[in-house]
């Protein structure tokens, strides 16, 4: 039987310290193949011919490219839109999207960005710098997003194609890198035709779209574009999938090109069948999450216990198949900023009893609460190995309600959450990663609540990401260090591992194709074979 392909491809960051229509007609291919493109530059070498096609995972019908966080939405975003400056997924680094160039530096906090020429919407609208300006405002507004974004001061148009950027304080290190999750649309688009079927500048336009589960998301060439990444094949067409046989069908019997998020007990069969399966290690990671405003875990040591008491290689190799990396700090060590943490839980059962009886927390009871998604597979072992130091864990296993942890004074509904969770879908430079989960947002005034704890660790960690933010790049890795050490020692939110993501295509019907360390399909460069 063929060997699934296993890969274990760079994560490097963007910014580093140093530097059918109905779904079987979609089957048949048609064109030449173009060779993928890692540094953004426009190719004429791809033919264009037939269909793209892929099965997705993940649901969504929120299509707003403001705030867009779901894994389906969000890719689709990357090839509808445009930012001043896009990520290349597979290395995380920046290229000239809307931005004809580098930005230009007027002093440390204020910078123009030109856009391309000739740059126009898929309705054959050119892009202004009022389209840019109005696109950066409302995302800076966004609840999500603006945490992003929280290093501008303003931003107004200079004149039709020059867009000038105010800062609050010095950042340019990652400004490229941050700029680019602004995708921008029309000024002129209401907040009803943004939900429903927005227009960018990017290859590929909306043609029709369903993100319930089964439905089908359908693409066409945008005939205006004239980018780096042009759109190499007729249309594209994306399956909702979110059963695992009923994406695994869709590509061993070649109804598909691409399956997102193969489950580990269906590789076999899709290699038997013709396809590769590539596993790519990740940020990607299941976490503990405390309630820190509630006693034990209010103490940094009882949370400590928990990571002592899971046998995480076991929890690997049974429930992960062995793909994914134990973790030794808060990121993998194939990123580009890894740093090893100098707190690294191994699994010792007595220093986590040691640690519960110096806090006074011996065999105390409480509930784990499960989100109701891949996750759940985890439980059963790590409530046993918590029971094995005397703890009594109840499983509440559920979907999750977000909704029921936003800031207020009254009591967090939860004692400890196992919850998976991702933000390297919107970049992966360190202080993106953290500020998703430990800045002053949701998640420490609503969900952990570390932002209210009295020991200042919370005020220690933010003082220092923002003086990494403002460091130069040379000087931002030392930082960033004592950052990671902070997290590693207090945990108040922390990974169990970092996981690769597994996807599987057909190689021989798409061309250009590689698969990302991250939730999502991404088909900018590739071709039918």
């Amino acid at each position: 039987m063929e060997q699934v392909k296993l890969t274990r491809r760079s994560f490097v960051a963007g910014a580093t310290a140093a530097g059918a229509l109905a779904a079987l007609s979609l089957t048949g291919c048609g064109g030449g193949s173009s060779e993928k493109k890692d540094d953004g530059a426009k190719s004429d070498d791809g033919a264009k011919g037939g269909t793209l096609t892929g099965a997705c995972a993940y649901s969504s019908t929120n299509v707003n490219p403001i705030g867009n966080s779901s894994a389906l939405m969000l890719a689709a975003t990357w090839h509808v839109f445009e930012g001043l400056y896009d990520l290349d997924l597979h290395t995380y680094k920046t290229y000239n999207a809307l931005a004809a160039d580098k930005p230009t530096k007027i002093s440390d906090t204020e910078y123009e960005v030109a856009l391309r020429d000739g740059a126009k919407f898929s309705d054959g609208n050119e892009v202004t710098a009022d389209d840019v300006v109005n696109a950066i405002n409302q995302n800076m507004a966004d609840a999500t997003y603006g945490a992003f974004l929280e290093f501008i001061k303003s931003v107004e148009a200079k004149d039709a194609k020059t867009v000038s950027i105010k800062l609050k304080y010095a950042f340019e290190a990652l400004l490229e890198t941050r700029l680019s999750v602004v995708k921008v649309f029309p000024k002129s688009l209401s907040e009803d035709e943004l939900k429903t079927n927005p227009i960018g500048s990017g290859p590929w336009m909306y043609k029709s779209i369903n993100g319930d589960d089964g439905g089908a998301i359908e693409f066409e060439p945008n005939p205006n574009y004239n980018g780096p990444k042009p759109a190499s094949a007729d249309n594209m067409h994306w399956d909702v999938l979110l059963d695992d046989t009923s994406r695994t069908t869709h590509l061993s019997e070649g109804t598909v090109q691409v399956m997102e998020n193969v489950p580990d007990a269906n590789a076999d069969q899709l290699t038997a069948a013709g396809a590769t399966v590539d596993y790519v290690q990740g940020f990607s990671l299941p976490f503990l999450m405390f309630n820190t405003v509630k006693k034990p875990f209010d103490d940094y040591r009882v949370r400590q216990a928990f990571f002592y008491a899971i046998d995480i290689e076991k929890l690997i190799k049974n429930a992960m198949n062995g793909h994914a990396a134990a973790v030794t700090s808060f990121l993998p060590k194939n990123h580009a900023n890894y740093h090893e943490a100098s707190t690294i839980y191994t699994y010792d059962p007595e220093k986590a009893k040691s640690l519960l009886e110096e806090a006074g927390a011996t065999g105390m009871s409480f509930e784990l609460m499960v989100n109701n998604n891949w996750v759940k597979n985890l439980s059963a072992q790590i409530k046993n190995d918590l029971e094995a130091i005397g703890l009594n864990c109840t499983i509440n296993e559920t979907k999750i309600d977000w909704a029921k942890f936003a800031p207020s004074d009254s009591e967090l509904p939860y004692d400890v959450m196992l919850t998976p969770g991702d933000p390297s879908c919107f970049g992966n430079d360190p202080d993106l990663l953290m500020s998703w989960w430990y800045g002053n947002n949701v998640w420490t005034t609503g969900r952990t609540c570390w932002q209210k704890a009295t020991d200042g660790k919370w005020n220690e960690l933010n003082d220092l990401m923002q003086k990494a933010r403002e460091a130069s790049a040379s000087d931002q890795q030392g930082i960033w260090n004592q950052c990671f050490d902070i997290l590693a020692e207090q945990v108040p939110l922390y990974p169990l591992f970092h996981r690769e993501l597994a996807t599987g295509y057909q190689a021989d019907k798409i061309a250009g194709f590689e698969p990302i360390a991250t939730t999502g399909l991404v088909f900018l460069g590739a071709s039918c074979k």
